[in-house]
């Protein structure tokens, strides 16, 4: 992996931010009557297969799309293995992060997470605090309505105490409020499995990404799944509202 990675040019495609909703785990079990609960093993694995890789490209931070609000809706036996894989498994990835360099962040309401699970993130926050290296935004029990929504209520109180004034109100302070302070917008979001949809993930972020929805489930996405993904990234014109002098 390090030979065909590890000497990518920082920035070359200029993707700073990059985004997965990583989609198909239990389709890709089913095509091979197995459990979705293989499926979510072999997702896991290949979300940091994932990150090494953004962390050799120099990517600035991978964002991804690993529990949302709506996913408790789901039977609580599949949800129990999902969190239990986590915290088995976090022991031995938090040894490559550091190794890596790479930092942990997590979004989402993490309150409504096992005990169990936020000891084990609480850790890997705390361990990975220094690394200065690629930042993985782990959203966990999150939903982009609901972490407007909260953004919103802090900011009310915060206007109730007189700790911000109306017109101090911009949208560079709601940033401050979401979970995602701090880090750059998203240049990228990549959904496998091919559905076209944002569900709920990330919408105030996400308001000048790149979109890409590849047909291939996230189990089988792979490094050489990634470089396409970027160069098609890399063909895209940006405008960001505005108009591109064509004789330029």
């Amino acid at each position: 992996m390090k030979k065909i990675f590890e000497n990518t040019t920082k920035d070359k495609y200029g993707v700073r931010h990059i985004a997965f909703i990583m989609d198909g785990n239990g389709r890709w079990a089913k095509m091979r009557n197995r459990p979705r609960t293989f499926g979510h093993q072999e997702g896991f694995k290949r979300l940091f297969e994932i990150a090494e890789i953004c962390s050799y490209k120099n990517i600035e931070v991978m964002s991804i799309y690993a529990f949302s609000t709506e996913n408790w809706n789901r039977p609580k036996s599949e949800v129990s293995f999902l969190f239990n894989t986590l915290d088995k498994r976090f022991a031995s990835e938090l040894k490559k992060m550091m190794r890596l360099n790479i930092k942990l962040v997590v979004s989402g309401q993490i309150s409504r997470l096992p005990e169990s699970t936020q000891t084990v993130l609480a850790e890997g926050i705390a361990e990975t605090s220094k690394n200065t290296g690629l930042i993985l935004n782990v959203c966990l029990s999150y939903g982009g309505r609901d972490e407007i929504t909260r953004a919103v209520a802090k900011i009310c109180q915060d206007f109730r105490f007189e700790k911000i004034s109306k017109q101090e109100i911009s949208e560079d302070l709601i940033e401050k409020y979401l979970d995602t302070a701090g880090l750059p917008s998203v240049d990228l979001l990549i959904r496998t499995s091919g559905e076209m949809r944002l569900s709920n993930f990330m919408l105030w972020q996400l308001s000048y990404s790149e979109l890409i929805f590849p047909s291939i489930h996230w189990p089988d996405f792979n490094g050489e799944e990634l470089e396409k993904c970027l160069v098609e990234f890399g063909r895209r014109t940006r405008r960001f509202g505005g108009l591109i002098d064509e004789k330029a």
